[in-house]
């Protein structure tokens, strides 16, 4: 009798809160954060690269983040990928370095944000329920095949069960968190 693998089912729950938590990371909540423009790609030396992999981003004020691009020739390239990344951001060029001010958020954005929030948030857990499916399926074959009994099958599923549980409630609180901080004023 072999007992099913549940370490991949584990690896892949965590990976759906992992995307989560990226995806939250993106959202603006009225405070400057890098992470805010870590999506962000420039057009460099032919190529697409990631806005961290040519400048480095930090953050001197509450409202404000700063971008210091190494190569002066890819500051026009930087100001221009951060203002068509679709985040209401408006920079400011100052040689090599750019100010990205974040102004601060109207009622109806910050609503709107924390739909956007909900709809990541609703991924998530779908991404969560179909890797518990999958475990199912699984315990469903194994005992199928006879490499485990009946009594084995409801023991694993109450553990798959158990695993999905858990990683919705910590979805459910992540999304909680992030709403309070985009109304939060």
């Amino acid at each position: 009798m072999a007992d099913p693998d549940l370490s991949d089912i584990e690896r892949r729950m965590d990976g759906a809160q992992e995307a989560l938590r990226r995806e939250f990371a993106g959202l603006r909540t009225g405070r400057a954060s890098a992470s805010l423009l870590e999506p962000i790609t420039v057009e460099a030396y032919g190529s697409v690269m990631p806005l961290n992999q040519v400048a480095t981003i930090s953050v001197p004020e509450p409202r404000m983040i700063a971008v210091q691009v190494w190569d002066r020739s890819l500051a026009g390239a930087v100001e221009k990928a951060i203002r068509s990344a679709g985040l209401g951001l408006n920079p400011a060029a100052e040689g090599q370095s750019i100010r990205v001010p974040i102004p601060a958020l109207s009622e109806e954005r910050r609503i709107e944000l924390t739909k956007i929030a909900g709809r990541y948030s609703e991924q998530s857990r779908v991404a969560v329920r179909n890797v518990r499916r999958d475990g199912m399926e699984m315990l469903k074959g194994m005992e199928k095949d006879g490499e485990i009994s009946k009594d084995e099958h409801h023991l694993w599923a109450e553990e798959i069960q158990r695993m999905t549980d858990d990683h919705t409630k910590a979805i459910d609180a992540a999304l909680a968190q992030k709403e309070e901080e985009i109304l939060q004023v």
